[in-house]
């Protein structure tokens, strides 16, 4: 039977006509619609968040690293019953490991947003709720946290408003867990400063996760909330960081090495992450983003096994050979 789906293709491209062809963005032989001003062809499914496609290349060009979208969630913190959040998808069509990104007290920060489109740059997808849009949780949750470190000597994780928090985070989890091309088996919590004593709280409920990395964390109540995080931990902090001095040691004594692994970057204070305030160091910070990639691509994408060794061929001696039925070669 007579292929007709290449004499569409020489139909004239014009603009929002479906044809039979391969979609510049997803690779696959399909219905597609052709957008000729901006020279792609589309998928339904690209055609309509084709807002993120828009560029000056030519079809064929080689797809962007992740896609960036907001989506909402099924959340019982929000009075809405939805709670809303940016995803960062790898574009590469394969089951990706996911990463969580619990938000400071401010919310979604160019910090957080920093450490995210790094991991998804590397294939991982990442999720952030955007704390600082979801009804029902404003000031006083934040003030909580803040006030529990100044007055209580660590973030209070046990009071209603640090644990409302800390269930929103958990509906995120269990929501980018559920993704279609996300693999819930590989996924991971990254947080920093107060979002990184939240991550330690959410890290203490869950099981099932294989990595929890934290940037100058602040100290959480009660001291030994680490005892009971069962993944590979990772902190990174500033050697002039008063502010996370008292998390790292009470990290260092719940979850003593090789269960955690710190690392102290010399020269630097506090937010020396952070590219939009005084504290940042740009040697600093991206030196740290390396180790703390590095340790999350080491937990998320582990290693192929090793095939099982070959056996060396048994060596036969002339006593051996008779035993068998083999006749021994005569040495010449």
């Amino acid at each position: 039977m007579p292929r007709d789906d290449d004499q569409m293709l020489n139909l004239p491209p014009e603009y929002g006509s479906g044809i039979i062809g391969v979609c510049d963005i997803c690779g696959t032989r399909q219905a597609v619609i052709v957008l000729a001003k901006e020279r792609y062809k589309l998928c339904v499914l690209d055609f309509l968040n084709k807002k993120w496609v828009t560029t000056d290349q030519k079809p064929g060009a080689p797809l962007p690293p992740y896609r960036s979208e907001r989506v909402w969630y099924p959340s019982s913190i929000a009075r809405s019953g939805t709670a809303q959040g940016i995803l960062l998808t790898p574009t590469r069509r394969v089951r990706h490991p996911a990463v969580l990104a619990c938000p400071d007290v401010y919310g979604i920060t160019t910090t957080v947003l920093d450490g995210a489109i790094r991991l998804a740059r590397e294939g991982i997808e990442v999720f952030l709720p955007d704390v600082g849009k979801t009804d029902g949780v404003g000031p006083a949750h934040h003030l909580a946290m803040r006030s529990g470190v100044s007055v209580g000597g660590g973030v209070p994780t046990s009071a209603r408003r640090v644990a409302t928090l800390v269930d929103l985070y958990s509906d995120a989890l269990a929501f980018l867990r559920g993704r279609d091309m996300v693999d819930p088996t590989r996924s991971a919590l990254l947080g920093i400063s107060y979002g990184g004593s939240l991550a330690l709280a959410l890290a203490a409920r869950e099981t099932r996760l294989s990595a929890v990395a934290l940037a100058y964390p602040m100290p959480v109540r009660p001291a030994d909330l680490a005892t009971l995080v069962s993944a590979p931990l990772f902190c990174l902090v500033g050697e002039r960081d008063r502010a996370a001095a008292k998390a790292v040691e009470q990290l260092r004594r719940a979850l003593p090495p090789p269960a955690s692994e710190i690392v102290t970057v010399p020269g630097v204070g506090h937010n020396f992450l952070s590219r939009d305030l005084r504290a940042y160091d740009l040697r600093a910070a991206e030196a740290g983003w390396a180790r703390l990639g590095e340790f999350l691509k080491r937990a998320l994408f582990p290693p192929p096994p090793k095939p099982p060794a070959r056996a060396a061929a048994p060596t036969l001696t002339p006593t051996t050979a008779s035993a068998a039925g083999v006749a021994p070669v005569a040495a010449h």
